[in-house]
């Protein structure tokens, strides 16, 4: 099986490109990523003429997720189980109340698990965290303890897995370009570090090619370069 994974920051704005890519390389599967778009107005019918059946999860808002397959897509999860819900930060009410009456939030639109020709692929975009003081980081480290516990499920099932996706986690300090810069941010702190190593620790393995000699690759790229 081929895989790619690709945060695609807008399906709708990389269509042409995404389509150009799909008939060219021809990946099995392709995880996408902060596809901002509504899952029924996901461009299913685009990618179905390159071959591809889609699952899509998104709102429309700033996440989303879908997963492309030329393998064909069975038993579909919108989410995984416990996945938490981010409710703002305190003296915010983004989303909390309602006419003086607590909402019960639906968990955003950040991951998609499906099974493809007998491999279980999830594809995954892990909160940003925004600062380590706001209850959206706190929500981050919830939200990757409970996928560690949905995978690890998963996994004792005896599923084989892959999970794509956009972390939003620099694993090391070779995975920015001035640690400096990123002291005291999120992305770079040990909590989120440990979350990240806890799901390797299931006995997933990083795939990012790692040489035998000179310095492994960066993981990181510059979203401003077209």
């Amino acid at each position: 099986m081929r895989l790619a994974t690709w945060n695609v920051n807008s399906v709708k704005a990389r269509l042409p490109r995404l389509l150009a890519w799909l008939d060219e390389t021809k990946p099995d599967v392709v995880c996408l990523q902060e596809t901002k778009c509504r899952a029924d107005l996901f461009p299913a019918a685009e990618v179905k003429e390159l071959g591809y059946a889609t699952a899509a999860h998104g709102d429309g808002r700033w996440n989303g997720v879908a997963v492309l397959s030329r393998g064909g897509i069975e038993d579909v999860s919108l989410g995984f189980p416990d996945e938490p819900s981010y409710g703002g930060e305190e003296g915010n009410e983004e989303g909390q109340m309602e006419l003086g009456e607590p909402v019960l939030l639906a968990p955003e639109a950040r991951a998609i698990g499906a099974t493809c020709a007998g491999v279980r692929v999830w594809s995954l975009y892990a909160p940003n965290g925004r600062t380590p003081e706001s209850a959206h980081y706190a929500y981050k480290l919830a939200w990757f303890a409970a996928l560690r516990d949905a995978l690890a499920a998963e996994l004792a099932e005896g599923a084989s897995l892959v999970a794509c996706g956009d972390y939003n986690v620099a694993p090391t300090d070779d995975d920015v370009w001035d640690p400096a810069v990123f002291a005291g941010s999120t992305h770079v702190t040990p909590p989120e570090r440990q979350a990240l190593a806890d799901l390797r620790a299931l006995g997933l393995h990083d795939v990012v090619p790692k040489p035998m000699k000179g310095p492994r690759p960066y993981t990181y790229w510059d979203h401003k370069v077209p």
